[in-house]
């Protein structure tokens, strides 16, 4: 449901809750949010105030965001003027998305002064306007000044309050009139201000209303004017009714029901969106940068193997040089294109091509050093392909941390881990400058190197610890776990390293270790497979080489376990 007039009006009456309130604080943490705060009865509110396009609100908020060291001017301007004033009233106009905050109190000599806040929830055209006591402009959040715009909103103008073409629902008394305007097809939230298209498509669904005709648009129009009544009076006869698949709420009508705080579940809402898309878009940057190099690396590869197909012909020049050295006591001194020789390895005829620019003893040294460069090269690029194999692994375990991410500071540790990584330096940096990130470092463990909460599963009393991105995995079992701790990992499968924390003396049952295989099998790249391979063994066992990749690890002396990760579900 989109913040439209209903909704607006809901709050505001809720907010009356805080006439008389003193702001003692206001600051401006992003271009689109500004934070008032207010003290009352011995308590403080912290109102929020967004002029988002998408996300366009005003409520109190219980999830304050931090304060700029640099003001803004808008921020300054509020701070000069409205600082120690006292809420008069909270009052909307109709069933407009239009908030207006009188604000009262004494200046300097104790004269009482007057200040008005305006805020429009228009969509892109929000805005946040400061009023003096002859309702000129002091300043605005954005400043509208051009030919394009109906009105001009600058400082020192008067003000004028938006227009729209839509009809006003409260000024409808009868059905007939609403029928009127709605015919013939006429969408109600195109012809009435104050509704939205959600709010409407969920109130024909709430009532049970298949096709809109004279006697449905009848009942329709008797329970909009019960929700209406209610956003305007004190008794808010109606629920909130949530849709998250669609990450949509609704107002619906509901029998004896007692009043409720829709300011706070507005805060927990858009909190819960707003977190969950900064989440897929910091996620999917980081993911970019992941996959930008993944394709440089694949195309490395390709490239590593179409030159150890060319050294396929190896051994044959160096053949061909050694026939033509033998035979040359017999071979005319003379440019030829080809020559047939006798492989006295296997006793057959085999042609040679030459190049006819140049004589037999000439192409037996080309060979040779044809043979020399291409046994080099092979040297060198057997050795690229093992080290670009060894980074694709890195990249690709990489790849199902960050697909296996549910929260910020989850993408966040896997940014740090790779910021440390050469192969990703320079991107690292490159979006360092671009955005500068202030998401929330997770606590660190005691070697101040990596954070430290892996997931913990309890398992017939037992605790498995299961890593959550590749340096967790390196501490939780290189330096966390004890020796004689029991040490899972999938079989040549990207996945979480997991501890089972065992006494020396117990003795496990083997449905103790499937149970744990199969958490581990789920905590892997194959956790949608039904037969996977999980390996375990002591972690006295498991040995980091010199240089590996985080999270990359050896072991020896283990034991395989099949199982089906799906079971864990």
């Amino acid at each position: 449901m989109a913040f439209d007039g209903i909704v607006t009006k809901v709050i505001a009456s809720e907010l009356q809750n805080l006439a008389g309130a003193r702001i003692d604080k206001i600051f401006q943490p992003n271009k689109n949010t500004i934070l008032l705060g207010f003290y009352l009865d011995g308590s403080n509110y912290l109102l929020n105030i967004c002029t988002d396009s998408a996300n366009y609100r005003i409520h109190l908020t219980t999830h304050p965001k931090p304060n700029p060291k640099v003001a803004p001017n808008f921020c300054m301007v509020l701070r000069k003027h409205l600082l120690g004033l006292h809420i008069k009233n909270i009052i909307t106009n109709n069933l407009e998305r239009l908030v207006i905050i009188d604000f009262e109190g004494f200046d300097d000599v104790d004269d009482i002064i007057s200040k008005r806040l305006v805020v429009e929830l228009m969509g892109k055209h929000c805005n946040v306007i400061l009023l003096d006591e002859q309702n000129k402009i002091i300043d605005s959040l954005r400043h509208i000044n051009n030919e394009d715009s109906t009105r001009t909103i600058v400082p020192h103008r008067p003000y004028s309050y938006p227009t729209t073409s839509k009809n006003n629902f409260l000024d409808c008394f009868h059905f007939e009139d609403f029928y009127e305007k709605t015919i013939p097809n006429n969408p109600i939230y195109n012809v009435f201000n104050g509704f939205s298209k959600s709010f409407i498509n969920a109130s024909i669904q709430h009532l049970k209303i298949d096709t809109l005709n004279k006697n449905t648009s009848e009942k329709l129009y008797h329970y909009l004017q019960r929700i209406v009544y209610a956003a305007n009076s004190d008794s808010l006869d109606f629920e909130i009714i949530t849709d998250m698949p669609k990450k949509d709420y609704f107002l619906v009508e509901k029998e004896n029901s007692s009043p409720f705080h829709l300011n706070f579940f507005i805060d927990d809402f858009y909190y819960q969106k707003e977190t969950s898309e900064e989440f897929r878009i910091y996620r999917d940057s980081i993911l970019k940068i992941i996959l930008d190099l993944l394709k440089k690396y694949q195309k490395r590869l390709f490239h590593i193997n179409e030159k150890l197909i060319s050294c396929e012909d190896m051994d044959t020049y160096q053949l061909y040089g050694e026939l033509i050295t033998a035979n040359l006591y017999q071979i005319k001194n003379e440019n030829l294109s080809e020559i047939t020789l006798a492989n006295y390895y296997t006793n057959q005829q085999i042609k040679i091509p030459l190049d006819n620019r140049y004589s037999p003893s000439i192409n037996a040294k080309r060979f040779f050093k044809k043979y020399q460069k291409l046994k080099n090269t092979l040297q060198i690029v057997t050795l690229q392909k093992e080290e670009t194999l060894k980074e694709l692994n890195y990249i690709e375990s990489i790849i199902y941390e960050l697909e296996s991410c549910s929260s910020i500071e989850e993408v966040s540790e896997i940014f740090e881990e790779i910021s440390e990584n050469v192969i990703f330096k320079e991107k690292t940096e490159r979006y360092k400058k671009q955005k500068k990130s202030k998401i929330k470092k997770s606590s660190l463990t005691k070697n101040k190197n990596v954070s430290f909460n892996p997931l913990k599963y309890i398992v017939d009393e037992y605790t498995l610890l299961v890593g959550r991105n590749n340096k967790e995995n390196d501490y939780l079992t290189l330096k966390y776990a004890k020796k004689t701790d029991l040490w899972f990992h999938t079989q040549d499968i990207h996945g979480s390293h997991a501890i089972l924390q065992i006494n020396p003396s117990s003795t496990l049952d083997a449905t103790i270790l499937v149970k744990c295989a199969e958490i581990v099998a789920f905590h892997s790249k194959a956790k949608n497979s039904s037969n996977v391979p999980v390996d375990f063994c002591e972690v006295k066992f498991v040995k980091k080489p010199n240089s590996a990749k985080p999270g990359m690890v050896i072991y020896s002396n283990h034991r395989t376990l099949y199982v089906n990760p799906q079971k864990k579900r």
